[in-house]
């Protein structure tokens, strides 16, 4: 599957590429928030390059959830009602587990060595940011044995299109001391390396569902 920090890009030309890359990380690291406007000629000066590959670096972010385009009249980062995103985490609950049930196989020792460490590097970490980088490349990195056409394209673009919401989430359990989420990581690798996909799946669901639920309990953070 595609990689949940990473595209493919622009398919014409390295100044494209450039752009929506340095785009992407900038707006996944939570620089521009939710509804902010994204104005082609500032994006042009600052990375230095033409309208033209600004377009089409916009229009890869558009096709991975992170970006919403309004025919002739600009550019915003992503924003979701509460209702979109209750829909897209339930839309979540229900898929992630599948990809993760098809990724099981091709997931070796290795792999599943690396899926500890980061749960151990999340477990130590007291940086925001950090933790949504470590939790971002964990949950990708489960997903690398699984070889579909369609579902994974689909994972990333929720991922992208979330992203946000996450970032309050992780800050608000942090704030309480909650460590479920730490305790869920743990779990889920031990069902990986068991080969116990029906555990997996619970374990994955539950995790997911239980950010929607105390999203949920937030609505000022989507006026």
């Amino acid at each position: 599957m595609t990689d949940l920090a990473t595209s493919s890009g622009p398919r014409d030309g390295t100044a494209g590429k450039r752009v929506a890359d340095a785009l992407r990380e900038a707006i996944l690291g939570g620089q521009y928030p939710p509804g902010a406007r994204i104005r082609q000629e500032q994006i042009a000066e600052e990375y230095g390059a033409s309208r033209l590959p600004v377009r089409e670096a916009l229009r890869t972010l558009a096709d991975e959830g992170l970006v919403t385009l309004v025919a002739n009249t600009g550019a915003w980062v992503s924003h979701l009602s509460l209702a979109e995103c209750e829909e897209l985490y339930q839309i979540r609950e229900r898929i992630e587990p599948l990809l993760l049930r098809y990724s099981l196989p091709g997931l070796d020792e290795p792999t599943v060595d690396r899926l500890q460490q980061l749960v151990d590097e999340m477990e130590a970490s007291t940086d925001l940011e950090a933790f949504l980088r470590l939790d971002r490349a964990f949950h990708a990195m489960s997903y690398t044995g699984a070889r579909t056409l369609l579902l994974g394209e689909t994972v990333l673009r929720l991922w992208n299109s979330t992203q946000h919401y996450r970032r309050v989430f992780t800050g608000l359990f942090r704030a309480e001391g909650d460590r479920t989420v730490h305790h869920e990581h743990q779990l889920l690798v031990h069902a990986l390396r068991r080969a116990d996909a029906d555990d997996a799946e619970r374990i994955l669901y539950g995790h997911i569902r239980r950010t929607r639920l105390e999203l949920a309990r937030h609505p000022e953070l989507f006026a």
